[in-house]
């Protein structure tokens, strides 16, 4: 049997629907693929450890206009109300930007699966979500904020897009369940610099619980890009590897 066969049948035997194991084996896969085991298939058996888990609960579409939507999560999983999203934004893109945030949505897993989605279908994007909070101020104390990755995807002619995906951890949660770090190295990255790192983690922090209200949330921006950027960078990197590449 196949990985992604074991993961199905996992998922199967926790009730999701075929459309939603498919959802939920890609990501996984993708993420260990990526060598984000933190996000991969370490997140198969710790999904029957959620105490609210409902694979019957669909996420819904709430609030819909030009430039803005709102998502309500409604119990389901938060990769699945984000796999909704995308394909609603593929479905429909904006004319110009768009601005989506989902409400209840959580967990999120590796945010650039999510965008690379997008990217592949040709349009830009860039997303932030939010998690229980796990990293102190540099200087010590309790934990004010969670990881709080950022995804940024950018589209190519070349049919490879940049995906930039960052945690605001030294660490993320994920690594600690996969076993490749400690809760004692859940802090802000970046040494006698991790003051900025903890800064963005606290500006995310707030610009989803202000824009998603309460309980984990996540936003996202899509837009058509105006210009076609990539190609000259990989060129200009001469083969360097770049964020988002295997």
């Amino acid at each position: 049997m196949s990985k992604r066969d074991e993961v199905l049948a996992k998922m199967a035997a926790l009730g999701f629907n075929e459309d939603d194991q498919a959802a939920l084996a890609d990501h996984f896969l993708d993420a260990e693929a990526r060598g984000r085991q933190g996000h991969g298939l370490t997140r198969v058996d710790w999904l029957p450890s959620l105490p609210d888990l409902d694979p019957q609960a669909r996420p819904e579409r709430v609030h819909a206009e030009a430039g803005f939507e709102r998502w309500d999560g409604r119990g389901a999983l938060g990769y699945l109300t984000l796999a909704a999203i995308c394909r609603a934004q593929l479905a429909d893109p904006p004319d110009t930007a768009r601005v989506i945030v989902a409400a209840h949505c959580f967990p999120t897993g590796m945010l650039g699966h999510w965008v690379r989605k997008l990217a592949d279908g040709g349009l830009v994007a860039a997303l932030t979500a939010t998690s229980p909070a796990r990293l102190p101020h540099p200087d010590g104390g309790e934990p004010l904020a969670g990881t709080n990755p950022l995804a940024i995807a950018i589209p190519s002619s070349d049919g490879r897009p940049v995906v930039a995906d960052v945690s605001m951890g030294r660490i993320t949660y994920g690594d600690v369940l996969a076993g490749k770090g400690s809760q004692e190295e859940l802090v802000p990255f970046g040494g006698e610099q991790a003051h900025k790192a903890f800064a963005l983690a606290v500006g995310l922090q707030l610009l989803v619980d202000a824009l998603a209200g309460d309980g984990y949330g996540a936003v996202m921006l899509v837009a058509r890009p105006e210009a076609d950027p990539v190609p000259e960078l990989r060129a200009r990197a001469g083969g360097v590897h770049l964020p988002g590449d295997r």
